[in-house]
């Protein structure tokens, strides 16, 4: 197990006032200490005055002194899309928009329980972060509490076939030297979006990938219960240049994979929908 929830409150992009920095000083890490300490105490808080709210909802992050998940571009900051990436991402929708919802395509990917993409499934959200890793004699299997996938990795030299495409691609595994390389290609681009939803990610989440995009990963053993997790996306029709995220995952044996049982009974779809009706109906 190596649930990813510890990182929740690094930001994906790196704030300006840190520059090429990756790490805070001793004094910004106290600063941020503080910061969580007031976020942590909203579940405690909504217990004494019995209120439910975001305190029972949000799984915030522990303090590391990462000013950003991004380390290239060195700024940390996503570099700019492509005119066709910006054209593409203009004709995305989500439920985190303002905007008039009248059908199924007036929502993203990860609204309608299908898939929040990577690189984003492997990057932390404000719930359900747990991450396992199987292994087996030509498999690598990545099993994710979010939207309860799995991907599948084979350990081979194999090429998929080029009419083979899916949500999630199809990923390829290899071996450099301690360091488990995976590869995915053959994603389905049907204006799918990466979901990121992480501190820091783009707005609306409205990030588009193509047919074009490989996902390039690299998991580096760094000790008995630490991890190294880096990922590089290139998607030359999306993005004007490659970006890179680096993790550092703690093993935690102790930590349960909840199931998300998101198709059962969502209703977000069909309360948006009506709500919207409603509202331009009354206006």
């Amino acid at each position: 197990m190596w649930p990813v929830g510890h990182l929740t409150g690094v930001p994906l992009q790196r704030p300006a006032q840190f520059g090429d920095r990756r790490f805070l000083t001793d004094e910004e890490t106290a600063a941020r200490t503080q910061q969580y300490a007031g976020i942590q105490g909203g579940y405690d808080r909504e217990i004494a005055t019995n209120k439910m709210g975001m305190g029972h909802w949000v799984e915030w992050g522990k303090t590391n002194p990462l000013t950003s998940l991004i380390v290239e571009p060195a700024n940390g900051q996503l570099p700019a899309l492509t005119p066709e990436g910006e054209r593409r991402r203009a004709l995305m929708h989500s439920g985190w928009m303002s905007i008039p919802f009248d059908h199924q395509t007036d929502f993203d990917n990860w609204d309608r329980c299908i898939t929040r993409g990577l690189p984003a499934s492997m990057l932390p959200a404000y719930y359900n972060n747990g991450v396992e890793i199987l292994q087996s004699p030509g498999y690598v299997v990545i099993r994710l509490e979010m939207i309860h996938e799995a991907r599948v990795v084979k350990i081979t030299d194999e090429p998929v076939d080029a009419g083979t495409t899916a949500w999630f691609g199809y990923s390829r595994g290899r071996w450099e030297g301690d360091t488990l390389v995976v590869e995915t290609t053959n994603f389905n681009g049907e204006g799918s979006s990466t979901n990121i939803h992480t501190i820091g990610s783009p707005p609306f989440n409205n990030t588009p990938i193509s047919d074009q995009y490989v996902l390039t990963e690299r998991f580096a053993r760094t000790g008995p219960d630490t991890l190294t997790y880096q990922a590089t996306v290139d998607d030359p029709i999306i993005w004007t240049a490659p970006w890179t995220v680096e993790l550092p995952w703690q093993r935690d044996d102790t930590y349960e994979i909840f199931e998300y049982a998101c198709h059962e009974d969502n209703s977000m779809i069909r309360n948006y929908i009506v709500t919207s009706r409603h509202e331009r109906a009354n206006q």
